[in-house]
């Protein structure tokens, strides 16, 4: 367990009624987190036997370091981040997560298959992704796993689906080119808030496609160009074209931008190509 305070919180969270696993999820489980991450907890529960989130509230109540902190209800974060807390345990912050393990059971088997969704959720501005439920089981470190839940589903996310890479590849790599498009016709009117929002989406879907080639789980739009730009298959010099389409963006240089966008597009397609065909 990497930080004292995890092991107080699991040993304070172990008697609360109907958290059937607790697992360390984020950038800390993926070996990915700076100095300044925090580290998110997910709290696992049984749809026939919900989290007790009054007894998960007085369980918090000694360790957190602002007394007025809460937990929600379930729900109260929208279907997909099912709820949780933001908190501080001895100067560390730790966000709690709330996931339902029958849902979660749903969209692993689904993907298995080659299917998912895409959904609106607050802060997630490129959507949130179905199959993030089923990254952050592979991903995680379970904590508390009393049962073996966690680790029956982690053995339904490896190795990647061959479907699921496909699915994702085809979705978002026809996405990547309409994004451009839609940003073209903006920038004719030269509205520049819908191209930015039409680039980060065109960006976003190139970050989905490239994880997708590589068999990894995408769980964090934040940061995943960037980790995507370093896999062993990836669309060269991508960092410094992303910078450089942003620069022209904030210049009011559409066309630049434009021309980034498509270089981009047209060399993750040539990408996708040569991967498919030394299959």
């Amino acid at each position: 367990m990497e930080h004292p305070v995890l092991a107080r919180l699991v040993e304070a969270l172990r008697p609360v009624r109907g958290l059937a696993a607790i697992v360390l999820g984020g950038s800390r489980a993926r070996g990915t987190a700076g100095p300044a991450s925090d580290y998110d907890i997910g709290l696992y529960y049984e749809p026939d036997a919900p989290l007790d989130v009054a007894a998960l509230q007085a369980a918090i109540a000694p360790l957190v370091d602002d007394p007025s902190s809460t937990v929600t209800r379930i729900g109260d974060w929208g279907p997909w981040i099912n709820g949780g807390g933001w908190l501080t345990l001895s100067g560390v912050e730790v966000d709690l997560i709330y996931r339902d393990l029958g849902r979660v059971r749903e969209v692993i088997a689904e993907a298995r298959q080659g299917r998912f969704s895409m959904n609106y959720q607050p802060g997630h501005p490129h959507g949130f992704c179905s199959t993030i439920w089923m990254g952050e089981v592979a991903t995680c470190q379970p904590l508390l796993d009393p049962s073996g839940r966690i680790a029956e589903l982690k053995g339904e996310t490896s190795p990647f689906p061959e479907a699921l890479r496909d699915a994702l590849i085809a979705r978002f790599g026809w996405e990547v080119g309409f994004a451009i498009e839609n940003a073209e016709l903006a920038a004719r009117r030269a509205e520049q808030l819908h191209v930015a929002g039409c680039a980060y989406r065109s960006l976003s879907c190139v970050a989905q496609v490239l994880f997708a080639l590589n068999s990894r789980y995408l769980i964090n739009e934040k940061g995943a160009l960037t980790e995507a730009a370093a896999y062993p298959l990836t669309v060269a010099g991508l960092a410094s074209t992303q910078a450089g389409i942003w620069r022209d963006i904030g210049n009011a240089d559409h066309a630049s931008a434009l021309r980034r966008l498509h270089g981009v597009s047209d060399a993750l397609r040539a990408l996708v190509e040569r991967a498919g065909k030394k299959e």
